[in-house]
């Protein structure tokens, strides 16, 4: 096996070339390698013009991650799931500097495994009636992109008298993957990786479109010595192995050095920890326990939590003595804690590991019972944003798959952003400072959730704020729940930025959620 260092492996990549990376936001990059392709560029202006491909967002919102890419000339197009990790790549876009696609994270993943395979690409609904659909922007970003010779990425199609869209493969010449383990023949383990994501996909796609495979790894060992069962990729795939020199290019996550809790088995989880009921009742922690409620009210659901306020309600259900649910992620485990931060899309003591696209597999074919997912922005007729903000990338990753296949969606933010304030007392709400900016607008800036197209595919769609409940019904938005102690005309209407209709059977938000420590038996049944 052809062992390199990281600045052999970088320059083996030529201009001109689309290279995909594996990872997840702080885990699975092979940051060696591309920490060694910036230095290459920046130093001798070698390779240009790549074209980066990569399906979750990867990096630590500064330096680490995709945002090695994050320079004008060594990319000339972008397509990728996730932004936000990757504050470089969207500068980028913000300057009109690259051509620049934002698809869906789990139609990423299925292609991937459509090129390993020879196909065309991936013909799906997700996406539909979004920003994505080619009747909206097509999933560009950029105005050179509707230019380039990649496009369209995106096209419509009829099968079988059913509207999809079609998402092109290409062939792929350099794959950036990582492993923990390598024996001498090439064959690859992931035993101190939180997940496995798309490994075998990305190296099957650039194998089999003529392209190399570099894998970062921490050891090697001797050939036979690994078990069968434990290999992710076999060594028939991988070109060279890069040896990492330094432990800080292979830390488990962009956030932690090593957590054993993220490869544990669930019969070695420690006892829970005491709630911590000292945390004050702020907007964010009053949505989340309002979320929980929707979760309790389900029979042992699957669940998926997503990044950011979301991701806290599994510590709201912990400190309740709640546990009769199963929380999944999108890079693959099924169960445990999920981590947050650098470190999200692991999970402590998880009862299953399954692949990044297999985990789309399951979402795209409805088998979500709820999804708690983000709210930036919405509008009266219960459309969301959560990608873009002037020039501000955020990227859509998963939430397109998530929002438009679930049973049921929920999402949760404030009604009002910069500076919000808040006091819970006695179990009712008091605005301390209001936010400077309102968040349900006539307009958005970007359709990432089309609300009357999944309302009438039967889904369950609510909107939940610290202060006021929404649901989507008839195709519109409707206030059905206000917290105590809040005045709804010049509290809520008022802040709202077009018309919203008013329940006739308008409710009380649950009085337990404004008060301190644990909410206990519901006031509101």
């Amino acid at each position: 096996m052809n062992m390199l260092t990281p600045a052999q492996a970088a320059g083996l990549i030529q201009s001109g070339q689309t290279v995909v990376c594996a990872g997840f936001v702080g885990a699975g990059h092979a940051e060696a390698v591309t920490r060694a392709l910036e230095a290459r560029f920046l130093q001798t202006g070698q390779p240009r013009d790549l074209t980066l491909f990569y399906a979750a967002g990867q990096g630590d919102r500064e330096n680490r991650g995709v945002n090695h890419f994050g320079h004008a000339g060594l990319v000339q197009r972008i397509i990728g799931g996730h932004w936000i990790s990757a504050p470089k790549l969207g500068a980028l876009v913000a300057a009109n500097q690259v051509e620049a696609w934002n698809l869906p994270q789990g139609v990423i993943t299925h292609l991937f495994r459509a090129i390993a395979g020879g196909k065309s690409g991936v013909v799906t609904r997700i996406g539909l009636h979004t920003f994505v659909d080619p009747e909206h922007d097509g999933g560009r970003l950029t105005p050179r992109t509707a230019t380039s010779a990649l496009e369209p990425r995106v096209q419509r199609v009829t099968l079988g008298g059913e509207l999809q869209l079609f998402y092109p493969g290409l062939p792929v010449d350099v794959a950036l993957i990582r492993a923990t383990s390598a024996d001498e023949h090439g064959n690859l383990s992931t035993e101190d990786e939180p997940f496995h994501q798309d490994l075998l996909a990305i190296a099957q796609a650039a194998h089999n479109s003529g392209g190399i495979v570099i894998a970062q790894v921490k050891r090697v060992v001797p050939a036979g010595t690994l078990s069968p069962n434990a290999v992710r990729v076999p060594g028939i795939l991988i070109d060279h192995l890069v040896l990492t020199e330094d432990a800080d290019d292979h830390w488990m996550t962009f956030g932690e050095q090593h957590n054993p809790a993220y490869t544990q088995r669930p019969a070695d989880a420690p006892a829970a920890p005491a709630a911590a009921l000292d945390e004050p009742l702020d907007a964010r922690r009053i949505i989340q326990r309002r979320a929980f409620l929707e979760l309790q009210r389900l029979r042992r659901p699957v669940v998926n939590l997503g990044v950011g306020m979301p991701a806290g309600i599994g510590r709201i259900a912990q400190e309740e003595g709640h546990s009769d649910f199963t929380v999944t992620l999108e890079a693959g485990p099924i169960g445990g804690t999920p981590a947050d931060k650098l470190s999200f899309g692991a999970s402590a003591y998880p009862e299953a590991i399954i692949d990044h696209a297999a985990m789309f597999d399951f979402y795209d074919g409805g088998g979500l019972d709820i999804a708690f997912l983000g709210l930036a922005e919405f509008d009266g007729l219960g459309n969301v944003n959560v990608s873009r903000f002037g020039d501000r990338m955020a990227g859509v990753g998963g939430f397109i798959n998530i929002s438009q296949s679930a049973r049921r969606v929920v999402f949760m933010g404030t009604l009002t952003a910069g500076g919000l304030q808040v006091a819970a007392e006695d179990g009712a709400l008091r605005i301390v400072q209001e936010g400077r900016t309102a968040k349900l607008v006539a307009r958005l800036q970007h359709l990432s959730f089309n609300g009357p197209y999944v309302a009438s595919l039967g889904r369950e769609v609510t909107y939940i704020t610290e202060r006021a409940v929404f649901a989507l019904r008839d195709g519109q938005l409707m206030l059905t729940e206000v917290a105590p102690g809040i005045d709804v005309p010049t509290q809520v209407l008022a802040l709202c930025g077009c018309p919203v209709a008013v329940a006739p059977d308008l409710r009380l938000m649950d009085g337990r959620l404004f008060r301190p420590p644990l909410m206990g038996r519901a006031e509101n049944p």
